[in-house]
Formats: C-alpha cells, sequence, structure tokens
C-alpha cells in the first residue's frame, strides 16, 4: 500500500472493550458489585457517588436492585422486602440510627445520583412504592426511618419524586386498620414540619391527592374529627389540628350553601329550608352568624338579575327579600346577628356595582319585613365599624334614618 492510499476497514476485527465483558449481566452479579464499592468505601457517600458515577454498571437495566441496596444493604427478593442471596454492607438507611443526621447524607447522596441519572427516578418510585406497601414487614424502628427519609426527601426536593408515590400507596386498609400508617404519617409530619412551613405540607398534600381525605389514614376506630385532634395534639402537631378542623368546617359550610341553594332555587316551602337549616346547625355544630351569611349569600344569588336595568334589579332584589324575610327573621334572632346582616348587605353592596345604589332600600325593606330592628339600624348608622363604603352608605340612608328618629321621638 502506497503511503498515499487510505486504509480500509476490510477484513479488519473490531475488538470488543474489555470494560463491556465485565459489566455484570444479572441482578444479584450487579447488587455484589454495589454492594463491594460500599465496602470498598468503608461507607463513605461522597467517595461511593464518585465511584458510581465512574462505572460502567447497568444502571438502566437494574434500577430497583441499585436502591434496593441503598435502602437495605443488598438485593431484596421479588416483590418482598426480603433479603435475598448475596453479599451484603452495613451502610443502608435501614440500618442508620432513625435521626435527621444519620438519614440526610443518604438522602443528598440520592439527589447526586439523580443529578447524573434522572432516569433513575422511576426505580426510585418503583422501591418506594413497595417498601411502603409492605410496612407491616418492617420493624418499628425501621419503618420511622423510612418516614424520616421520606420527609427529608421532600425537604431536599429529591428530583422528580412525586408525592403521589409516596401517600397512595399507604392507603391500604390492612396497614390502615394495623395503625403502622397512623404511626408513618405522624413521623413523616413532626420530620417534615421541622424544616418547612405548615403550607409547605398541605401543598404537598394535595399534589398526593390526601389533602382532602387525611382522616383515611386513620383505623375505623380513631377516624373523627375528635379522633384526629386527639392523636395530633398529644404529638404536638397542633396547627396541623387547627388546619384540619377549619378545612372540615369549611366542607360543611359549603355543603349546607349547596342544599340551600338547591332548595330556594326550587323555592321550597320556607318551613322545610328552615328545617334544613336547623339540622344542618345541629350536626356540623354551625356558629349562628356563619349561618346569617350563607342566609344571605343564597337568597341573592337565587336572584334574576337584569343587565342594565337598574329598577328591575331593584324589583328582583326587594322580591326576593320579601318572598325569604321569615327565613332570615328565624335566624337573624339577636341584634348582633341582625347587625350581621346589616355589614353583609354592605359588604356585597359595595362588592356590586348593581346593587350600589339598593343600600339603603334593601335596608328598609327588611325592616319593615320586622328582619332587622329600629335599634340596629341606628346602631350601623351611628356606630358601624366597617369602612367599606360605609360614607356614602350612610348618606344615602340618612333620610330613612331621620324618618326613625322622628317617629321614635313622636311615640
Amino acid at each position: 500500500m502506497s503511503s498515499k492510499e487510505k486504509p480500509t476497514l476490510g477484513g479488519t476485527r473490531i475488538k470488543t472493550r474489555k470494560r463491556n465483558i465485565t459489566i455484570p449481566l444479572d441482578p444479584a452479579s450487579f447488587s455484589d458489585a454495589v454492594v463491594q464499592i460500599y465496602l470498598d468505601n468503608a461507607g463513605d457517600l461522597e467517595l461511593i457517588a464518585r465511584n458510581i458515577e465512574s462505572s460502567e454498571l447497568d444502571f438502566s437495566r437494574y434500577g430497583d436492585t441499585f436502591f434496593e441496596v441503598i435502602f437495605t444493604g443488598g438485593r431484596t427478593q421479588p416483590g418482598t422486602t426480603k433479603p435475598d442471596e448475596g453479599e451484603r454492607h452495613p451502610y443502608s438507611i435501614i440500618d442508620c440510627e432513625p435521626k435527621r443526621e444519620a438519614i440526610l447524607p443518604s438522602v443528598i447522596y440520592i439527589q447526586k445520583i439523580l443529578r447524573r441519572r434522572p432516569f433513575l427516578i422511576k426505580y426510585l418510585e418503583n422501591v418506594m412504592r413497595r417498601f411502603l406497601q409492605s410496612l407491616e414487614f418492617f420493624e418499628e424502628n425501621e419503618r420511622k426511618k423510612l418516614a424520616i427519609f421520606t420527609a427529608l426527601a421532600f425537604s431536599q426536593k429529591l428530583s422528580g419524586l412525586p408525592p403521589e408515590t409516596v401517600f397512595q400507596p399507604l392507603l391500604k386498609d390492612n396497614l390502615v386498620a394495623k395503625g403502622l400508617v397512623l404511626s408513618f404519617i405522624t413521623d413523616f409530619f413532626k420530620e417534615y414540619l421541622m424544616d418547612n412551613s405548615l403550607d409547605d405540607l398541605i401543598s404537598i398534600l394535595k399534589r398526593g391527592k390526601v389533602e382532602d381525605n387525611l382522616l383515611e389514614f386513620f383505623p375505623s376506630a380513631k377516624r373523627s374529627a375528635e379522633g384526629f385532634s386527639e392523636h395530633f395534639t398529644k404529638e404536638g402537631l397542633v396547627p396541623l389540628v387547627e388546619y384540619n378542623a377549619k378545612k372540615m368546617f369549611d366542607v360543611k359550610l359549603s355543603e349546607m350553601k349547596s342544599a340551600l341553594t338547591t332548595q330556594i332555587a326550587e323555592e321550597s316551602d320556607i318551613a322545610e329550608v328552615i328545617e334544613t337549616v336547623k339540622h344542618r346547625m345541629r350536626d356540623a355544630n354551625l356558629p349562628d352568624i356563619e349561618v346569617v351569611r350563607i342566609l344571605w349569600d343564597v337568597i341573592m344569588d337565587a336572584v334574576q338579575w337584569s343587565g342594565k336595568n337598574q329598577q328591575q334589579n331593584a324589583n328582583s332584589a326587594l322580591r326576593q327579600v320579601k318572598t325569604w324575610a321569615q327565613l332570615l327573621n328565624t335566624f337573624c334572632s339577636t341584634g348582633k346577628l341582625e347587625l350581621e346582616l346589616i355589614y353583609k348587605v354592605q359588604m356585597q353592596c359595595y362588592e356590586d356595582a348593581k346593587l350600589m345604589k339598593l343600600f339603603p332600600e334593601i335596608v328598609r325593606s327588611l325592616y319593615d319585613q320586622d328582619v332587622l330592628a329600629e335599634d340596629t339600624i341606628l346602631h350601623w348608622f351611628r356606630k358601624g365599624t366597617n369602612p367599606k363604603g360605609r360614607q356614602s352608605f350612610v348618606k344615602a340612608l340618612e333620610p330613612f334614618v331621620n324618618w326613625l328618629e322622628e317617629a321614635e321621638e313622636e311615640e
């Protein structure tokens, strides 16, 4: 061949690189290789991460096995948490102390691995889902370690770990019935709230689709608002108790409003509507002041408003007030509740342009229907505390107030 001729590949044998030949081709060999890296570096996660990064191990094939080694120190039997045959190391998450300072380095280590190999997140999900569905096969302190790891993983925003991966597997009936889920979720809440706000926790619960059904973590015998409050108060999670109480309260208000909206839209008998309100108040322990606010909302929501016809809107609103005056009168049973109704009317008229000029007419109508007493109206006029639109409303109501005062003087 002359020096100018180009070499060809004809007849040339391409050698297979040695490193490709030595890659483990089965889970057991893969597990042993990863365990050996742990042992060679005496559990130093920084060194282990570097060795993992430079290795030619087939993580895309044996990702589940890799995380089994991280969590338990070796490979587990297929579909279980039981150790399988093969090498093991003593530096796993399950083998460390059930303390955040002992578990946090493993979270940071996994974060480093996932940044370099983001495809591994699905394998982490698989293993965590399997372990959480098998909590009964772990010892109590091992379950606590898993809970602490999970909380720290979310605190550190572990790459791409979706909350539903954690929370949904916990809702297995047998795990809930044994109280294992409640114990796990309590440890999780306590650990997570050490570094994060309650709003952060609620955000995770929402993404995990469990925010509205936290009671499902409780065994059926303890599944009540009282049981929730007692348990988490004892565990020092009072802000969570207060949040859940408000959440349940809002749900009950919403349910009551929905029921009343239907009845008023269907023009049900007033006596029937009154009974519905009383029943809801008893069952949900709703305060009178919230009931008055809801009643006014649903009554006004049922008005058929006209686009720009102010007189027609006025007639419709006043007709609605007259129709449901008995309902309002039943529950505006004290001067304080009557005053709250005026404030509610004031706010709606302030926020809704089509009602802005109707304030004095609505108040007059409520007076005529014996819903509002003279003393209540005069108190609002002289000492009302809500500033929203107050100046203009006071001016608009002044002729009616003058009439009331003159009538009082004549008497």
